[in-house]
């Protein structure tokens, strides 16, 4: 009984740093999301509205609205070959963001779940 639940825990575990992966996008927790944020190259994108952004952001991170016409014109200026994490207020508008980029190329997409609401760490103005 305690090695099926060490086991339990042991699979909680390593499918809890990445909620949802497919092959070129990836739904991460705030933890492993702020971890990864460090790395080297990294290209941060608040797809909020800029009144949303403007109340607080990610440190680093460039507003690209993703309700906004031209949303895919502006993404495209990335480097979609490098990483990108995304995020919006609570995850809905990211994943929806998310879907575009991967149909214009982005290689690598990470995604914040639960979006801002489940930021842990500081926000800029």
């Amino acid at each position: 009984m305690k090695s099926i639940i060490l086991s339990l825990l042991l699979i909680l575990t390593f499918t809890s740093c990445a909620v949802y992966q497919s092959e070129n996008y990836t739904l991460l927790t705030s933890n492993v999301y702020q971890q990864k944020l460090s790395e080297p190259n990294v290209q941060l994108v608040d797809v909020r509205t800029s009144a949303e952004f403007g109340s607080g952001h990610l440190a680093g991170a460039i507003n690209i609205d993703i309700n906004k016409d031209d949303f895919s014109d502006r993404i495209k200026v990335l480097d979609n070959s490098r990483k990108v994490f995304i995020y919006c207020r609570s995850g809905v508008r990211s994943n929806k963001a998310a879907k575009r980029m991967q149909e214009l190329g982005f290689k690598e997409i990470y995604d914040l779940e639960g979006g801002i609401l489940a930021w842990g760490g500081k926000l800029v103005k």
